[in-house]
């Protein structure tokens, strides 16, 4: 297999040097939890303090300072984890298997096997790729660069030991971006691996997954090293992929009171790409079967209409297999934090990260081509002390990232290996964010605590795109320059009663913002590389109101519900396959408003001990309150007001339930499995509420052995099976919104008129086997 765009240039980002400065006076001492968490056998189950604006998430072990944080979680908002327990003994091939279990997350394809496009809340239920209005974090260092991209390419799930997921507005601590909550990624311990382990996953449509870690660790440091290599065919025409991750994490105790930890991640994708079908061409030829050649095509297929000589004039149309779509990507991030005790009861933390991501995607009949370097530093302050006998626990801290970038696209050739033609656009630009936090929470009675904070972020985009046209006549140059400025504040506030062990309650009202990025502000309505530099920043404010109830050992409940209102909401949709990117406008009032559930219960532990219940569902009703669109054709334009409508592509309904078994001992200890159904509902793929994706219920079955100690040598080998759809049902696994039209007649087209608009759909994996084994040494 040749991926001939996977050794992209590297590019080397400007040095620049920054002054830190923060400080946050009051006296504090540590309380007791209280916090709504559902914690899915989390080990590290004590509540903190978040660092700020990047919130570390690692155990520490410092001698002497029994004080130190475990994990983080915001007081007061909602919060689920996961723990490796989860997806350890399955075949986990991205971010989903993860996630898929966690109440108020969701999950669609995006470009590439790994680009999964993880939705808090519907955070991203209307993007096409990555994961979006989310702050995104892996062991404290930022994931998101500046202009809030971030991809879950990245993410090798057997190199980590869990991820926290806090939901609602959170920019109060999180700063841009932070629409929907936070993620953040726990790598695994090296004290806690104490070896190496090396792994193979295999199965399906040519997957196979090579992987080993090494850790090591005692109170000094802790490291953890982990490599892998995944290939496979892909189970639609064109999307065979390669796809390498390297990921490091090593913590150093320099004294009783510095600790140093150092983390390093770098990713390679070369992932040849479908492009997205339209409704009835999904229903004709869902994986895109008999297609390459256009002249011989089958009912159903998906092209690209490219220039025959790649600057004007003529155009044929191609397969994306003959013309060799794909994303050939690279990241590599660098980041060191130091901490440091002041005394018993402040810690300040100092942290930098370099990322840079580089882009190599000819996914239409443009190819994108370009760096983005960006650098973020932060400092902040903890302080815990007493007032009488009140624990109080101050936070503060400030933070500023840079993003600067430099990409061409060029139109794509019908010559095959995504032969570039003349270039299209070019464009250059900077984003940077400076921000600072400030958080109390005070435990003001032994069953209560409250929170209050307010944070702030100035943010500048300056970019210039300069467009090319072609003719017989010569070449043209057209000139679009951005220059925004944002200020945003948001304040949030928090009240937390735990009347017994078994209960807490909480409700929280939080703020949150998000700047549109540059790329928001170069494609028009038509899909089309152009002037959209008018778009504002959006805010939200939110109302949590949750209890959780854990009598026991053998059960748990937790319940959230939301109410989100909107301004200026960023919403994104496709004109079609051939245009070049999704266009963003602003939709100036809507509200979201839901339900998220979470079960966890052993319903007969002396019985059955091994037996488990795992349920999550979340119920995410999201509407416009006011937006009016304004639709043209060639002729005239008429406006048409959404209010009311269902906002497209978010998922109103999604159930997770795992009934699990694993024997706790006798001869058959360490054989387990589970059986899984996961439903998502039927949702709107347009404005107007003319055309839905249809849903779907999935049944996967899997089964694991991990022999118990007392078997010795085989002790170290572990193995696993699974069979995913077993039903076989054909599903469309992700799917972006799509745009109204007028028709000549003056009317907006109907659902049998949208069901061809391309660009949207990607189909889900027919059934599938797989099975895998790991051996630690």
């Amino acid at each position: 297999m040749s991926y001939p765009y996977g050794n992209a240039r590297r590019f080397s980002g400007m040095a620049f040097g920054f002054v830190m400065l923060s400080c946050a006076l009051a006296y504090g001492a540590e309380g007791k939890e209280t916090v709504s968490s559902f914690k899915d056998d989390h080990p590290d189950s004590k509540l903190v303090k978040p660092v700020f604006h990047r919130g570390e998430t690692e155990q520490i072990t410092v001698t002497g300072n029994s004080r130190a944080p475990a994990t983080v979680r915001p007081a007061g908002q909602t919060t689920f984890s996961s723990n490796r327990s989860n997806y350890a003994s399955q075949v986990a091939q991205s971010v989903a298997d993860m996630v898929v279990t966690i109440p108020g997350v969701s999950f669609t394809q995006g470009n590439g096997p790994r680009d999964t496009v993880v939705s808090v809340r519907g955070s991203g239920d209307r993007q096409s790729y990555g994961l979006k209005n989310l702050q995104v974090l892996e062991d404290g260092f930022p994931m998101t660069q500046p202009d809030g991209t971030a991809r879950a390419d990245l993410i090798d799930p057997h190199a980590y030991e869990g991820v926290d997921v806090f939901e609602g507005p959170a920019s109060t601590v999180y700063g841009n971006y932070a629409m929907n909550g936070a993620i953040n990624f726990r790598t695994r311990k090296g004290a806690d691996i104490h070896g190496a382990e090396l792994g193979s996953d295999f199965g399906s449509f040519g997957l196979f997954n090579t992987y080993a870690t090494l850790g090591f660790g005692n109170r000094r440091y802790d490291l953890m090293i982990f490599g892998s290599d995944v290939w496979g065919k892909g189970f639609i025409a064109n999307s065979r992929y390669n796809t390498s991750t390297e990921n490091m994490r090593l913590r150093l105790n320099l004294t009783e009171t510095d600790r140093l930890v150092f983390k390093v991640v770098n990713n390679q994708t070369n992932a040849y790409l479908p492009v997205r079908l339209s409704l009835n061409q999904y229903q004709t030829n869902p994986y895109q079967q008999g297609c390459y050649s256009a002249a011989s095509a089958a009912a159903g297929c998906a092209s690209v209409s490219l220039l025959k000589n790649g600057r004007y004039g003529d155009k044929e149309a191609i397969s994306p297999e003959a013309a060799g779509l794909g994303r050939f990507d690279r990241r590599t991030i660098v980041g060191l934090r130091w901490e440091h005790d002041f005394n018993p009861h402040t810690t300040w933390r100092n942290q930098f990260t370099y990322d840079q991501r580089h882009v190599n995607q000819p996914t239409s009949p443009t190819t994108f081509v370009g760096p983005y370097n960006s650098y973020a530093v932060s400092s902040d302050v903890t302080n815990r002390a007493l007032i009488g006998h009140s624990p109080l626990e101050t936070f503060g801290g400030i933070s500023f990232d840079y993003l600067d970038y430099g990409y061409q696209t060029y139109n794509v050739m019908p010559l095959g290996g995504a032969s570039r033609g003349a270039m299209t656009t070019e464009s250059y630009g900077h984003q940077w964010n400076l921000g600072a936090r400030f958080q109390e929470d005070w435990h003001f009675a032994p069953k209560w605590h409250v929170v209050i904070g307010l944070g702030g972020t100035y943010s500048d985009i300056g970019a210039t795109e300069t467009l090319y046209g072609y003719s017989a006549a010569g070449m043209t140059r057209r000139y679009v320059t951005a220059n925004r400025f944002f200020f945003n504040l948001a304040p949030e506030g928090a009240l937390i009663y735990a009347p017994s062990k078994a209960w807490t309650f909480h409700t929280r009202v939080g703020t949150a913002y998000g700047t549109p990025s540059a790329s928001n502000l170069f494609i028009t309505p038509q899909g089309q590389y152009g002037n959209n530099t008018q778009i504002e920043s959006q805010s939200s404010v939110g109302v949590d109101l949750g209890a959780d109830w854990h009598p026991d050992d053998t059960l748990r409940i937790q319940a959230t519900g939301f109410y989100e209102f909107y301004n200026n909401e960023l919403v994104s949709q496709s004109a079609g396959v051939n245009t070049v990117g999704t266009y963003t406008f602003n939709a100036p009032a809507s509200q979201h408003r839901g339900i998220v559930l979470g079960v966890d219960w052993r319903p007969l532990p002396k019985t059955l001990p091994g037996g488990r219940i795992k349920l999550s569902y979340t119920y995410d009703n999201q509407i416009y309150t006011n937006y009016t669109e304004v639709l043209s054709n060639s002729t005239l334009s008429r406006s048409f007001s959404r209010n009311g409508n269902a906002i497209p592509g978010v998922i109103p309904n999604f159930l997770n339930a795992r009934f699990l078994y694993d024997q706790p001992d006798g001869p058959a200890e360490g054989l387990g499995g589970y059986a899984e159904v996961t439903w998502r509902d039927s949702y709107w793929l347009d404005n107007a509420n003319q055309l839905k994706a249809p849903g779907y219920a999935l049944l996967n079955l899997e089964v694991h052995y991990n022999p118990p100690a007392r078997f010795g040598w085989a002790h170290r080998l572990h193995w696993y099976c699974e069979v995913q759809n077993v039903a076989n049902q054909t599903y469309i696994a992700g799917a972006t919104n799509i745009s109204d039209t007028l028709l000549s007649n003056g009317q907006q087209a109907g659902a049998g008129t949208l069901a061809n608009s391309t660009g949207s759909i990607y189909a889900g994996s027919p059934r599938a086997y797989f099975g895998g084994v790991r051996l630690s040494l």
